[in-house]
């Protein structure tokens, strides 16, 4: 019996045994895939099917979906790549710039739990797939700079909880599904530069959660919806920038624009929209742009566009509005850009605005205005742009707008003049004098007729006192020749003396006195003149900032000269500032700006000699252009890899850091070369003044955040600079600009990025191009993101920067390296 029970009871633990590990078996086939454990990277069977499925469909020559092996292993442990999952189940695929072609296969509809599809900036082609609309916790779609063709799958609309769709930038055509109203949740929709069709769909006007909605660069028709803020409840629409440029959009401007309280910018350029601006958009008080340029637009400007006291850029060029402009234009405080060009406006140019301190560009050629210009717009001390060309303008141009901008800005006047040497205003004959008096006649007889001798003696006279002038002249001419001549030796004598040789041998030092006195200290340059020269030429002021102000000097032979005339008790003592000065004037380098000369006035005025760049600098050229001009990508990537170049050539050769390095520093030449400028002036400068350029840097956006501790510049804060201004050449913003919610440039580039809106970043001048120069875009971003590190171990050196800068465009990279050119080597020392 007990043999029996003892033979029942190994029976039983056998089958026990077996069956626990069938049931281990039924678990882990039914969900999991197989050879996974419960360790947290197991995924359900049907996600990786799918999973399966979409590797199978796209093309991948870089190798990154190797990861996605055929076991399924290690999928939610973050070992494939571009994969993240929650208890099994895939919510998000994220494999952005990884050079993916094919197509996305319809079995994503299979990951009921995906939550983010961000395939961007990749070679896709092929539909948007349909089945996108079935997955139920869908929230971003982020397929945007692919090539991606067909229509946009209504079946999207059906996604309750979808918040961002971006599928910009690719090839498809036909209309926006109506549908995606449907999608309650949705606040960005981004289908700009496609090629869609039909008219915008009523239903978006009326959706509460939409607050970005960009549909230009397609071939959008009809007139614009009329419904805008019509939806049923009581909502707050959302709604703050509406792009709808460079469609074929007809129509009028619906008044119903004017719901929108929350309306930032409104574009709507380049469209056939016409009518007049309704009136109620004068209520749009967060408005900060609106262009309504080149349509056909008519009426007068409302009265109401006083009350837009967020406006930063009007531009309503090219239609066909008329009249005259209301005188209450001063209550734009925040305008930076008024363009009224091409247009039918009357009347005089109002003098008000003259008033709106901040404004950097002007432009209203092209119209009916009359009278003179108003010699207040002198005190417009930003103004960059300014053009009155081709209206009925008379009388003589001021004097300071003459001097600040070319001939270009003031023809097609033909009663207006001074404003070029073929026009220069000459005094009108006296008109309608009053008739003499009756009695004037018969006073003649008091007057004696001069005699012969009379007037021999007046002839005598003035004879003598023109050679008593031409004696004085000449003489004044000797005294100054021979003060000049003697302060300089050898070669310089000959130069002054009128020969053609080249007066200064390089790195020669030459002092010169003359009538003003004081010092000139001349280095290797290609103009020669004497401190009279410098100190009786014509000037014109181009800005101020910590260090001084700079001037633009004609010298009186025509040369031009850059001058910095360095504010007082900021420079060190004369002996020390001497001895520094000396060594900056042996600086050389294609990519920074060379120091020509100084002077030391009898009085301790202090003026540095540069050479001129007549394009400016990078923070003009970039901020203050009109809309016609385009900066291509080579342009801007020239202009980065030279500052690049520049500072390379401080860091390693001079062992010198930067510390205010800007890009109203960066300097550009006739060919856009970029000379930087403000080298080694800290140097110059005392302790405090150096604290104060450091702050004014960080003021504008420039500094790194661990200045504002150590209060001392190094390599790495100079590398840290570098980066903003290569966001600032991608992005087109201005450092110094307010970003959403007060971040500064980097930061707001770093949040747009996170979040999958890479198309937002880039200025719309580059996105035009992003088909053929998408990838040098993202890779030069990456490389900024990457200088702007908020860690300074994190920062590459210069040499790696110049070196990715090469990789991304070799074609812009410089025959040889900076190091090692002639341009890039010191001045040698004088033989004399």
């Amino acid at each position: 019996m007990g043999n029996k029970c003892y033979k029942f009871l190994r029976l039983f633990t056998k089958l026990f045994t077996y069956g626990l590990l069938f049931v281990q078996l039924l678990v882990l086939y039914s969900e999991p895939v197989s050879g996974q454990s419960w360790d947290g990277i197991i995924v359900t069977q049907a996600d990786f099917q799918a999973l399966q499925a979409i590797k199978h469909e796209l093309i991948d020559p870089t190798g990154v979906l190797r990861s996605w092996n055929d076991s399924g292993y290690g999928a939610c442990s973050g070992k494939w790549a571009g994969i993240k999952c929650v208890k099994g189940q895939v919510i998000a695929i994220q494999l952005p710039w990884k050079g993916l072609g094919g197509r996305i296969s319809e079995k994503i509809g299979q990951l009921q739990a995906l939550r983010k599809i961000s395939l961007h900036d990749n070679y896709l082609s092929g539909s948007v797939p349909w089945s996108l609309g079935f997955l139920p916790n869908l929230r971003g779609v982020y397929l945007f700079n692919n090539r991606l063709s067909g229509s946009i799958p209504p079946s999207i609309g059906n996604c309750p909880l979808l918040q961002t769709l971006d599928l910009s930038n690719n090839s498809l055509n036909g209309p926006i599904p109506p549908s995606l109203s449907n999608s309650t949740k949705l606040f960005r929709l981004n289908v700009s530069f496609n090629s869609l069709s039909g008219s915008i769909p009523s239903s978006l006007t009326r959706s509460p959660s939409l607050t970005i909605l960009a549909l230009q660069h397609n071939k959008l028709s009809g007139s614009i919806p009329s419904t805008w803020g019509s939806g049923t409840g009581n909502y707050s629409y959302q709604l703050q920038f509406l792009t709808l440029d460079r469609n074929n959009i007809s129509g009028s401007i619906p008044s119903s624009l004017s719901k929108l309280g929350k309306l930032e910018q409104v574009s709507l350029s380049n469209n056939q929209i016409s009518g007049t601006i309704p009136d109620g958009l004068g209520s749009l008080t967060r408005l900060q742009v609106l262009d309504l340029s080149n349509n056909a637009i008519n009426g007068s400007l409302p009265a109401s566009f006083s009350n837009l006291s967020s406006l930063v850029l009007l531009n309503l060029g090219g239609n066909r509005l008329d009249n005259r402009i209301s005188q209450a234009f001063d209550r734009l405080q925040n305008l930076s850009v008024l363009i009224l060009r091409n247009n039918k406006f009357t009347g005089p140019i109002p003098e008000t605005i003259a008033n709106i301190s901040g404004i950097n560009q002007l432009d209203l050629s092209g119209n009916n205005f009359s009278g003179e210009i108003p010699a207040s717009l002198v005190r417009l001390a930003n103004l960059t742009s300014f053009n009155v060309s081709f209206n009925n303008l008379s009388g003589s141009v001021p004097s300071l707008l003459s001097k600040k901008f070319n001939s270009s800005s003031f023809v097609g006047n033909l009663q207006l003049c001074g404003y070029s040497s073929s026009t220069i205003c000459s005094s009108p004959p006296p008109q309608n004098l009053p008739a003499p008096p009756p009695e004037a006649p018969k006073k003649k007889h008091h007057h004696r007729k001069l005699s012969t001798k009379d007037i021999l003696l007046i002839a005598a006279g003035a004879l003598l006192l023109v050679l008593l002038l031409l004696c004085c002249f000449l003489l004044c001419c000797f005294i100054r020749k021979k003060a000049a001549l003697k302060g300089m030796s050898g070669k310089s004598k000959q130069a002054a003396a009128g020969s053609t040789e080249k007066a200064i041998s390089a790195g020669a030092e030459v002092q010169s006195g003359g009538e003003a006195g004081g010092k000139l200290v001349h280095f290797d340059g290609p103009f020669v003149f004497t401190a009279d020269d410098l100190l009786c030429a014509t000037a014109e002021i181009m800005g101020k900032s910590t260090y001084g102000t700079s001037y633009k000097a004609t010298l009186e032979d025509g040369n031009q000269v850059a001058v910095k005339r360095l504010r007082e008790k900021t420079t060190k003592g004369q002996k020390e500032f001497e001895a520094e000065v000396a060594a900056l004037g042996k600086i050389r380098h294609r990519n920074l700006l060379a120091l020509r000369a100084y002077y030391l006035g009898p009085k301790g005025e202090k003026l540095l000699v540069f050479d001129y760049m007549p394009k400016g600098s990078l923070a003009s050229f970039l901020h203050a252009r009109g809309p016609e001009t385009i900066i291509d990508w080579p342009t801007r990537m020239n202009i980065a890899m030279g500052v690049t170049r520049g500072l390379l050539y401080l860091h390693t050769e001079e062992n010198m850091v930067h510390g205010n390095l800007t890009s109203s520093n960066i300097l550009l030449d006739e060919q856009t070369n970029a000379h930087i400028a403000d080298t080694g002036l800290s140097k110059l400068m005392t302790s405090a003044a150096n604290t104060n350029v450091i702050a004014t840097a960080g003021s504008l956006g420039y500094n790194a955040p661990e200045l504002t501790k150590t209060k001392k510049a190094n390599i790495k804060t100079d590398i840290y600079s570098l980066g903003v201004i290569i966001l600032e050449l991608l992005t087109g913003k201005s450092p110094g600009e307010p970003m959403n919610g007060g971040m500064d440039l980097p930061q707001w580039v770093a949040s747009i990025v996170k979040e999958e809106w890479t198309n937002e970043v880039f200025d719309l001048e580059l996105m035009r191009d992003a088909p053929t120069i998408g990838d040098e875009l993202l890779n030069t971003l990456k490389l900024a993101l990457h200088c702007v590190d908020p860690s300074p171990e994190a920062r590459p050196e210069v040499q790696q920067v110049l070196h990715q800068l090469e990789e991304i465009k070799p074609e812009a990279a410089a025959p040889a390296s900076a190091s090692s050119t002639e341009e890039a080597t010191k001045v040698p020392p004088s033989n004399e």
